[in-house]
């Protein structure tokens, strides 16, 4: 089995299976052929006709994104989902530290970087507008983040580790495994789910989903300086600054944006430098 060496074992094995699969190789292409169209004949409507959100959008987003993940996601997908739902905000709260001022939890539920991220079940999923809210988390941490109090705080951030995603409850994997057809692989569910903003968000919203991802480049920034002078590090690290849009911030057009560099640029990312956190020791005294 052939395996990329700046990924996780996890992610290696989870992609290395996929690749097995029917959907991968049957549906996957008919799924990017009909996202082009999809987002060829949307835009344009959404900019004469809906504009700004009329209220109903995040929940058709959720319910459309629930159904997969109960009936159509194989455990595989599910999994790899709620571990990055759970997994981005414990490393913006990470990257956010401060010595004299802990994190502390507000409660609030699967929003804002310092929620409450445990899902029991679909109806959470679905009351708590899950995906437009965790789209956000973007947008919260670059507002939040502060290059100079993040350098007067990085020895104490090389300190400690991201905080364990595994105290958060995922009780939800179980209706996956009791109800699910087990289809569709994370390649394909993450291409389901972007399909589902597209049509059914309007245009901010739709744009302000699909450009989430300028917290990719701060969080690059932020872990190339915990691991400064571990050149083994780096060069792993590296990897992630191969695509333009990873460094792109707000101003990605929607209409180049594509799918797959959400699950390898952004999900698999993430897993790769909360791995790297909790498992490698940074140095604690380099000169920032």
């Amino acid at each position: 089995m052939h395996q990329f060496p700046y990924f996780t074992d996890y992610i290696n094995g989870v992609f290395a299976r996929e690749k097995k699969q029917w959907d991968f190789l049957l549906v996957r292409p008919l799924l990017l052929v009909l996202y082009f169209f999809v987002r060829f004949v949307s835009f344009p409507l959404k900019f004469v006709f809906h504009r700004f959100p009329l209220g109903f959008e995040p929940y058709l987003i959720d319910f459309c994104m629930a159904f997969g993940m109960k009936y159509l996601a194989r455990a595989d997908a599910a999994e790899l989902f709620m571990r990055h739902v759970q997994i981005e905000p414990l490393l913006y709260q990470h990257i956010l530290r401060r010595r004299d001022d802990p994190p502390e939890a507000n409660g609030i539920k699967l929003n804002t970087i310092d929620g409450d991220y445990s899902v029991e079940d679909i109806r959470t999923v679905l009351q708590n507008r899950l995906t437009i809210g965790h789209d956000l988390l973007s947008y919260e941490v670059v507002d939040r983040f502060d290059k100079q109090t993040f350098l007067d705080n990085l020895d104490y951030i090389r300190s400690v580790q991201p905080g364990d995603h595994e105290l958060w409850s995922k009780a939800v994997l179980e209706t996956n495994r009791r109800h699910s057809l087990q289809w569709f692989g994370p390649t394909n569910i993450v291409m389901l789910i972007v399909l589902a903003i597209t049509v059914f968000g309007d245009l901010r919203t739709t744009v302000t989903a699909l450009n989430s991802f300028g917290s990719d480049s701060v969080l690059l920034w932020c872990v190339k300086r915990i691991y400064a002078g571990n050149q083994e590090v780096q060069s792993d690290l590296d990897f992630f600054m191969q695509e333009v849009s990873n460094r792109g911030h707000y101003n990605s057009s929607a209409f180049f944006s594509n799918p797959s560099q959400y699950l390898y640029y952004h999900i698999v990312f993430d897993e790769v430098v909360y791995d790297l956190l909790r498992r490698v020791p940074p140095p604690r005294s380099e000169a920032t």
